[in-house]
Formats: structure tokens, C-alpha cells, sequence
């Protein structure tokens, strides 16, 4: 008898090909809870983490066991999570804020088009977003990602769906375990800390090249798509920029990214921060997002006639932005220090104003062909909740559109010089958030009521601190 290796097949027979099951071979998201379950045994999931974002972005949730997750078990949350502060602060009650009186559950609901592995974890681990719902199974409405949902459905109703595209930048620093000490660059490869002046550097980017490596890693791991990462101004200072698509998606995206470029920074001894001024005379951080509107109908951009020219849509889409994106700037520029950034003779436009390829402008039209003409929003910062940074953008074209508001004329000049434009500081924007009448359409009175809530109590909990400069001024002085 031949050996085995020389035996010859029977006439007829091929050899066999197993399929495998899309599902199982993608890296992010699943279409039902029988496949959820596939995907987790093919990777040897041990523990899953059920999370959502709170007011601020932040990761809250659960985890379980991987067999616990697909035996259909029920998953809660006190309402009182979206009513405390950055801090781990509850503000007092006053008419427009108030606390669930039994302070009841709010049930999670997994998203498995999210469904995707942690890869910084040591044991097999993997992470689903959840949206919230309370126990009679209807959407929370003062809950981010259902905030985002709810703006979305706005453009739905007319045929329309919004795309989005943003660029999160954010700082490495040094580790620092005492916040009475300024922060500072880290040490690169070459062993000395970055200096700025290295914007758009690639010797600046390949200081961190390892680091920037397993962001990487992390990231397709996830099944995240980053489309460029370049060095900004700062020093240490890079920017992603992600592909375009759904907002939601989008915003799920920067969630995710922001604990991937986290946890990729610590693997490193080196800290991630997405404070929006981290550090004194150093450029801010900022989350600028790029728009446009899709007809679902026919795949048209609403923003270009059929001769290529701007509609009319695309202009009062620009003069929505121009009328309510100042009364919602405390969704852009969430705390005492986002303020920080938006101060004049920085690169971060302190105006009102809209311009072709400008940008000293809040709204920039970049340059583009007529299918993918857009407009960009130079002033979120990248401390906002992303889910939050869109929807109140997002309305604010809407209620442009809806209301056939007339822009300025475009600045062709410097828009960035003499009186800022926009709310000061965080309590002036509070006020003008709950000032605006038609945002009662767009985001809902509870919500309203809610975020102003915690911001005023975030801004009281900072004014509990003797800054520095204080200290050194007046302390002798008066």
C-alpha cells in the first residue's frame, strides 16, 4: 500500500471547502443574537463589556461573563448615572433639574452592530455599546447616543441623511500623578521631550512610532477605520480624521477611539488627554466636523444643485449654524477649560462667521467637487461628548434648513481678530442653551433641563479650587 501522502483521490470527489459564516469573520458587528453568540465562541470570549456613554462620553456599564450575555439576561442602570457631574458630583435640584423621584433602572440594550473585541485586554475580552431604554422599553430621551438618534430621524422624516466625518486631535503628556503640577511633553524615541513647531512633521509622528503602532493595531482590531493621523501644532499634538458615514456610527467611533488611544498611550508609560487646553500657551484641541446631507432617494448631495452651484439648502444650512450654534455651545465646549481654548490670536476661530477655504471662520466650506460639498464646524472642542458635538450641529443645520435662515456673506478676510463672538465662558453658555425656544423641538425640554443641571453643577465644583494664579497674585497683593 502507498503511502498516504501519495494516495489518490476517488474519481469524482473535490475536496471540501467550509464555508465560514460572514459574521464570524467580521471584526466589528453581528446582525442577531445567534450570531452574537457564534463570534464569541470562535474568538473564545470569556467577558463581554456592555457600556454606553454618560453626559460626558465616559464608558459606563457592565461586564459579564460571555455565556451570561447570550442567555438573555437584563441589564440595568440607575437614572441618576446621567445626572452627576464629571467629578462623581450630584448638583441640588432646582425647577429644570430634578432626579428620577425612585431613582429607578434604566435597562440596557445592546447594539450588536457594535459588537467588537477589547484588544488591550489580557483575557479574551470583547465590548457591545448599548442604547437605553426604561423599563417600559421606550428610548430614554436625555441619553446621548438616543439624543444623536433623535436628530437623525429629524433628517429622516424629510428623505435626508446627514454625513459626518470628524478629526479628533489630542495631546500625549508625560505621566503625572499630582494635578498641582503642569502638565508636559513626553520623551519621544530619541529620548528627549518634543518641542512644537511640528505640525504636519513625520519625524514628529515617528517619535511615537511604536505607540502609534498599536493605536493602529488597536484600532483594525475593532474593526475602526482611521482614514489619516498627522502631528499638529502642539507639541506632542496629533490628530486622526475618520472616514465619513452615519453619525451615529461615527460618534460610536470616536467613543471607541478615545479608549483606544488611551489605553495604547499607558501601554507606553505616557498619557493621552483630550483636555481641551491641556497645557499654557499651547494650541487647544479641537474636534472639528465636516457635513453634508445625503437624499436618500436619489444618493444627491442636497447641498449642490443639479449644475454643480450651492443650493439653497446648503445656505441655510450655513445660517442655522450661524443663529443656534452659539446657544448650544455648551455641547461643543463642555467645561470651564474648553473655554480656555477659545480665546483670540490661537489657531481656534472665536467668531460667528462662514467662508470658502477660510480657516479663521466657525464654518469653513472647504474646497471640494459639488457631490461632496460640505461644511465644516472649526469649534467643538475634543473634551465633548462626540454623540452630543454632533447632535446639537446637526439640529442647528436642521433648524437652518427647516426655517430657511439667511447666512452672512462669506468672510473672505481674517474673521479671528477684535470681539469674540461666542459665549465666554461656561455658565453664559448654560443660560443661552436653555434661552433658545426652538431647541425645545429639537432636543427635548428633560434634556434640556438635565444638562444645564449638571454643567451648573460642574462650575460650582470648580470654583471649590484656588487656582494657582490666584495664589500668586493676590495672595500678597490685596
Amino acid at each position: 500500500m502507498p503511502p498516504k501522502k501519495h494516495m489518490l483521490r476517488p474519481q469524482g470527489a473535490a475536496s471540501k471547502k467550509v464555508s465560514v459564516p460572514p459574521a464570524l469573520k467580521s471584526s466589528r458587528g453581528v446582525k442577531s443574537w445567534k450570531e452574537a453568540a457564534a463570534w464569541l465562541r470562535a474568538r473564545g470570549i470569556e467577558d463581554i463589556e456592555c457600556i454606553t456613554p454618560d453626559l460626558a462620553g465616559v464608558a459606563r456599564g457592565k461586564m459579564m461573563p460571555s455565556s451570561k450575555f447570550t442567555s438573555n439576561t437584563s441589564l440595568a442602570l440607575p437614572s441618576a448615572l446621567y445626572r452627576h457631574t464629571i467629578s462623581g458630583d450630584y448638583p441640588d435640584e432646582t425647577e429644570s433639574f430634578r432626579y428620577e423621584a425612585r431613582d429607578s433602572d434604566l435597562k440596557l440594550e445592546p447594539d450588536l452592530s457594535t459588537l467588537s473585541v477589547v484588544p488591550w485586554e489580557t483575557d479574551p475580552t470583547a465590548q457591545v455599546i448599548c442604547d437605553v431604554v426604561d423599563t417600559d422599553g421606550e428610548s430614554v430621551p436625555y441619553a446621548p447616543r438616543n439624543v444623536l438618534k433623535n436628530i437623525v430621524a429629524l433628517y429622516a422624516e424629510r428623505g435626508w441623511k446627514p454625513v459626518v466625518a470628524p478629526e479628533i486631535e489630542f495631546y500625549l503628556v508625560a505621566m503625572n500623578d499630582d494635578p498641582d503640577y503642569p502638565l508636559r511633553p513626553p520623551k519621544g524615541r530619541s529620548g528627549r521631550s518634543i518641542l512644537g513647531g511640528q505640525s504636519y512633521s513625520i519625524a514628529g509622528i515617528n517619535e511615537f512610532d511604536e505607540l502609534i503602532d498599536d493605536i493602529y493595531h488597536f484600532s483594525e482590531k475593532q474593526g475602526l477605520e482611521i482614514d489619516t493621523l498627522i502631528h499638529e501644532e502642539g507639541p506632542a499634538q496629533l490628530e486622526i480624521n475618520l472616514r465619513h458615514g452615519d453619525p451615529v456610527a461615527l460618534a460610536d467611533q470616536v467613543f471607541l477611539f478615545k479608549r483606544t488611544i488611551r489605553e495604547a498611550a499607558l501601554k507606553h508609560g505616557i498619557y493621552a488627554t483630550f483636555m481641551a487646553k491641556p497645557m499654557q500657551r499651547q494650541p487647544g484641541s479641537a474636534m472639528h466636523i465636516h457635513q453634508s446631507v445625503i437624499d436618500e432617494a436619489t444618493g444627491k448631495n442636497i447641498f449642490s444643485n443639479a449644475d454643480g452651484t450651492p443650493s439653497q439648502e446648503f445656505f441655510h444650512f450655513i445660517g442655522g449654524m450661524q443663529k443656534y450654534v452659539p446657544s448650544s455651545l455648551v455641547m461643543l465646549a463642555p467645561y470651564v477649560n474648553s473655554y480656555r481654548r477659545l480665546t483670540p490670536d490661537m489657531a481656534c476661530p472665536v467668531n460667528n462667521a462662514w467662508g470658502y477655504d477660510n480657516r479663521t471662520t466657525a464654518f469653513r466650506v472647504p474646497l471640494s467637487d459639488p457631490q461632496a460639498r460640505r461644511v465644516e464646524n472649526r469649534l467643538p472642542s475634543s473634551d465633548a461628548n462626540p454623540y452630543l458635538a454632533l447632535a446639537s450641529s446637526l439640529a442647528a443645520g436642521y433648524l437652518g434648513i427647516k426655517k430657511e435662515i439667511e447666512p452672512t456673506e462669506p468672510t473672505a478676510e481674517t474673521a479671528n481678530e477684535g470681539s469674540i463672538d461666542l459665549p465666554r465662558g461656561l455658565l453664559e453658555a448654560v443660560a443661552l442653551l436653555e434661552g433658545e425656544p426652538d431647541f425645545l423641538e429639537v432636543f427635548g425640554k428633560e434634556f434640556i433641563g438635565i444638562y444645564a443641571g449638571v454643567k451648573r453643577g460642574e462650575f460650582e465644583t470648580f470654583m471649590q479650587v484656588i487656582s494657582p494664579w490666584e495664589r500668586e497674585f493676590l495672595l500678597l497683593n490685596v
